[in-house]
């Protein structure tokens, strides 16, 4: 029989939720008694805090208050992202990085294609110059609520929780908006914080100034006036107030042959494979500008294939299971071409000395 020091509540709670369940009443506090050696009130006053009624307690209080004391705890450890040893900076980086290591407030809009580092770019940016980045990933359902912060049920009472925009005004970091053209008009509850100026938390009367370094910056893969082509569905068309609080607007290409063979490498790529797929890439996103095909290779996807590659040792897999995504017609397309840049057909893979007669009918 455990001594009655050793008892912890822990202990009644995981006996009584695995023979009775969340919801119980007498009956599990006896068998819990008989189970520990120790007496009623002891167990009682271990319960308290699960009690719901007379002779009634519920152990489903507990899961709640782990669900929504698990955030607040998270945020007492340092929010500075890892270093990616295999991350190659390009585009804005260098722009962006002297904004954040001037711990300015400096509201920065970056757009660009699907699939072309804006994210990590944020994020090994702040990784270089050791600032704290809490990112939120925006969706059409994204409300007050979620970048607020709100009330929630804790041991039966209600607690204000902050959100992760009030918890970077707090802290001074750089709050990433990702995907920010997701977003509908109920993202205007952060116009006070794009002027610099906090947000007044209505429902608690308490005034968030923010802190030194805190600063805002949102990844979108249009300028926030919507997409007529319909290759980012759910894109909106962003608040003109909204969109001019952002003094400066990056817009990210994929980068260069040069860098993406470099990305490629530091991932475990061989080098002939690396130079193919970017040639391939290349020639394919120039008749996707062009208007020749109405998908892209993404610099995303061709780590994807590098990846797959060293998974299964096959070209020709990595290929095929990487661009399955892509219709039938497309698919077959792109990997006939490949198959020509593999075997070494000058004309067919240089874009610089394509003509785009010459790009469109290599990927018929």
């Amino acid at each position: 029989m455990p001594q009655k020091l050793e008892l912890s509540t822990n202990d009644i709670t995981k006996f009584i939720k695995r023979n009775f369940g969340n919801e119980f009443g007498s009956t599990a506090i006896r068998a819990a008694v008989d189970k520990f050696g120790v007496s009623q009130p002891t167990v009682f006053k271990r319960l308290k805090q699960f009690k719901v009624g007379r002779g009634k307690w519920d152990l489903t209080v507990a899961d709640l208050e782990r669900v929504f004391e698990a955030p607040a705890k998270a945020v007492d450890v340092s929010l500075v992202p890892n270093k990616d040893k295999t991350f190659v900076p390009f585009g804005p980086y260098n722009d962006l990085k002297k904004i954040i290591q001037s711990k300015a407030y400096y509201p920065v809009f970056i757009t660009g294609l699907s699939g072309n580092g804006k994210t990590v770019s944020v994020e090994q940016t702040c990784a270089a110059t050791n600032r704290e980045l809490i990112r939120v990933n925006i969706t059409i359902e994204t409300d007050e609520d979620d970048l607020i912060g709100g009330f929630r049920l804790v041991n039966g009472d209600t607690v204000w929780h902050n959100g992760p925009v009030v918890e970077a005004l707090q802290r001074g970091a750089v709050l990433l908006l990702d995907e920010i053209d997701l977003a509908s008009n109920k993202i205007l509850c952060l116009q006070s914080v794009l002027e610099g100026k906090g947000i007044f938390l209505k429902k608690i009367g308490e005034y968030v100034r923010p802190a030194q370094g805190f600063t805002v910056v949102a990844t979108a893969n249009t300028k926030g006036k919507g997409s007529d082509d319909g290759r980012f569905i759910g894109t909106n068309v962003l608040n003109e107030a909204f969109l001019e609080r952002f003094p400066v607007t990056f817009e990210q290409s994929y980068p260069t042959p040069v860098i993406e063979t470099k990305i490629l490498l530091n991932v475990g790529c061989e080098k002939e494979f690396a130079d193919n797929l970017v040639k391939w890439a290349g020639a394919i996103r120039k008749t996707f500008y062009d208007g020749g095909v109405d998908e892209i290779i993404t610099t995303r996807r061709l780590v994807h294939i590098a990846q797959a590659y060293s998974i299964f040792g096959d070209k020709l897999k990595a290929l095929t299971n990487c661009i399955n995504r892509f219709d039938e017609d497309t698919k077959q397309s792109f990997l006939d071409l490949y198959t020509k840049v593999d075997a070494g057909e000058e004309t067919v893979y240089n874009e610089e000395e394509l003509t785009d007669e010459q790009l469109l009918k290599s990927l018929e």
